[in-house]
């Protein structure tokens, strides 16, 4: 095990508040609830590269390299370019706010961490993502690994059976962890392993453009689709712009940020004497006039994305998944008994669609963080893998599986029963569970819903493989062959 020393914490004399650039909270875009912080909850980030951060070094309980080649974390007093991208997903989950005064605080901010630097020579491989899902996989009981993210991809494109990282994946969810992945930047491309693994919560984004106003949301370019396997992703999407992350401490862009914002906040009568000192490494010229001094150190605050002394806002499903394991950890802290397939129930069943978007780019839609909690605090119910599944056949008959704890009736509709809403009747049989079954039918491809309580239709939660439905949702699919 490796020992994690603890830097002690740096004196600022300098203002840590946010400036006009500010982007909204993640606690507040999502309407998180603010008492739940991830207590008790492990969650484990595979990623290029971590160093120790303010906001989350006193909660690294372990610390592990793939490649060998960073002993631990205490050594890095100089961020390289592959330490950025973990460390500023990890800040977006779980970071305190150290540096910002608690505002830029993630939702789970209490959580434990484990750090797996899933790169070597700065480059994350389909063999180093294996090495880091196999190190999880080893430890996860030891450490209490609840949760485990994985903002990265692989090298190939293929199906599950064929994929060692998906296969890794599966283990890890039917050993009792929830894993959220970015779903990718490349709305253009498929999903690959592991954002195509079956069991895994894959997270798209969305843009809120720094409001509050639906009005103005947009979906960001997240890649979405079928995999080869035909499943849709992604399940879900969460913020992927003007999310605040931190700039790394010890680099030319935390000090340049500092100068600029010490800049910024400085009257005129304290400007022109910190110019001279702080112009260089701001980047300001020192034969700048005081107007166009200030003029310039704006402009140079947008195009860093400073938000706040010591943070920047950032960009891609990168940051919509770990702001997904988030709430995760907020849903485990408020029940710790849920199993992973009745945490992916609830965030796909209490998500919202953005209306006048294709819903194959969003799944079910925006991570609902209130209803997501407030659902897992009233479940009761601990549904298995095996429980909760798609489709399946059990002798003669096809087997479908439903779960909501507040239905009073549910019927099973499709083209096998020529869509009749009355015909096939599902069965509460246990822990909120609905249970249906018709005879088996001839090989082909049948589409199919749930009608709930005679008025919300909805596709097959458990079951990845649909299509659009022509009325902004899906249909479940069923092969036959």
């Amino acid at each position: 095990m490796n020992t994690i020393q603890r830097l002690s914490s740096e004196a600022h004399d300098h203002h840590h508040g946010q400036n006009r650039w500010a982007v909204i909270p993640t606690r507040e875009k999502l309407n998180a609830d603010p008492d739940l912080r991830g207590r008790g909850v492990t969650v484990a980030f595979l990623d290029s590269g971590f160093v120790l951060h303010p906001d989350i070094e006193a909660r690294i309980i372990e610390f592990h390299d793939v490649a060998g080649e960073e002993r631990d974390m205490s050594g890095i007093h100089e961020p390289r370019p592959h330490h950025w991208h973990g460390t500023q997903t990890v800040v977006s989950c779980a970071g305190e706010g150290a540096l910002s005064d608690g505002v830029y605080r993630g939702l789970a901010s209490e959580s434990n961490l484990v750090l797996v630097k899933a790169s070597e020579n700065g480059m994350i491989t389909d063999r180093t993502i294996e090495a880091g899902l196999e190190w999880v996989l080893e430890h996860r009981q030891r450490l209490g690994i609840r949760v485990l993210n994985l903002s990265l991809g692989g090298d190939a494109n293929v199906k599950t059976v064929d994929s060692r990282i998906n296969t890794l994946a599966e283990r890890l969810t039917d050993a009792g962890v929830v894993i959220t992945v970015a779903a990718g930047n490349d709305s253009g491309s498929k999903p690959i392993p592991p954002a195509s693994a079956p069991s895994v919560i894959t997270v798209g984004g969305y843009s809120d453009c720094n409001s509050f106003d639906e009005d103005h949301f947009d979906l960001y370019h997240s890649t979405f689709g079928a995999t080869s396997d035909g499943l849709i992703k992604p399940e879900v999407i969460a913020p992927a712009m003007y999310v605040a992350a931190p700039i790394l401490p010890g680099t030319d862009d935390y000090r340049a940020a500092e100068a600029l914002s010490a800049l910024y906040s400085a009257p005129d009568y304290l400007f022109a004497k910190l110019l001279p000192v702080l112009g260089p490494i701001a980047g300001i010229g020192r034969e700048s006039e005081p107007a166009a001094a200030r003029t310039e150190v704006e402009s140079h605050m947008q195009t860093r994305k400073i938000v706040a002394a010591h943070y920047q806002h950032v960009d891609g499903t990168s940051f919509a998944a770990p702001i997904a394991a988030s709430i995760v950890a907020q849903m485990l802290e408020a029940n710790p008994g849920l199993t992973p397939s009745v945490v992916k129930n609830i965030l796909v069943s209490t998500a919202r669609r953005l209306a006048g978007f294709p819903s194959v780019r969003q799944g079910f839609g925006i991570v609902n963080a209130a209803a997501a909690v407030a659902a897992a605090r009233s479940e009761t119910h601990f549904l298995s893998k095996e429980d909760y599944s798609p489709p399946r056949i059990e002798g003669r008959r096809i087997v479908f599986s439903f779960h909501d704890d507040n239905a009073t009736d549910v019927k099973l509709v499709g083209n096998f029963n020529d869509w009749n809403e009355t015909s096939d009747s599902f069965y509460s049989c246990r822990n909120g569970l609905w249970c249906a079954s018709t005879p088996c039918l001839p090989k082909g491809r049948y589409a199919y819903k749930f009608l709930v309580d005679g008025k919300r239709w909805t596709e097959d939660g458990s079951h990845g493989l649909k299509e659009e439905d022509g009325f902004g949702g899906f249909n479940s699919i069923l092969d036959l062959i």
